[in-house]
């Protein structure tokens, strides 16, 4: 597999059909995932990732990613994306909106053997903290 195909099976399964089975099968034992919360936060290997986007997929259950490029070269892929979702849950520490959000963002991976052992996330986080009331 392709690491696009890597790229995009990724949001498809992960995040589009909430498949948690995936990121066993994508993420890397000792994987690094960067910039998904706090910008100095990292989240070490499926368990930590797995607390993130169980907030996440709890707060947006519709979330969905549609990625608009891809491009890889050797060991590394990146890919912009847009996402939209509807803030259904109280799982951000505020309560549910009902409001329609739509983000965009980017990401870097460095994929060994087959998963994902490495990425840097970029994406609007000031969209989401403006329109749901996050503090």
């Amino acid at each position: 597999m392709s690491n696009a195909a890597i790229m995009r099976r990724w949001f498809e399964e992960v995040w589009n059909q909430g498949r948690e089975a995936t990121i066993d099968e994508l993420f890397a034992a000792d994987g690094i995932l960067h910039g998904l919360g706090a910008p100095d936060e990292s989240h070490r290997g499926p368990a930590a990732f797995k607390q993130f986007w169980t907030t996440l997929r709890a707060a947006f259950p519709d979330i969905h990613f549609t990625i608009d490029d891809v491009v890889e070269q050797g060991d590394r892929v990146a890919g912009r994306w847009t996402a939209t979702m509807t803030h259904r849950g109280d799982h951000l520490g505020v309560p549910a909106t009902q409001k329609a959000v739509t983000l965009t963002g980017m990401g870097f991976a460095r994929i060994a053997d087959g998963k994902i052992a490495e990425a840097w996330n970029n994406w609007d986080q000031h969209v989401l903290i403006r329109e749901i009331g996050l503090k």
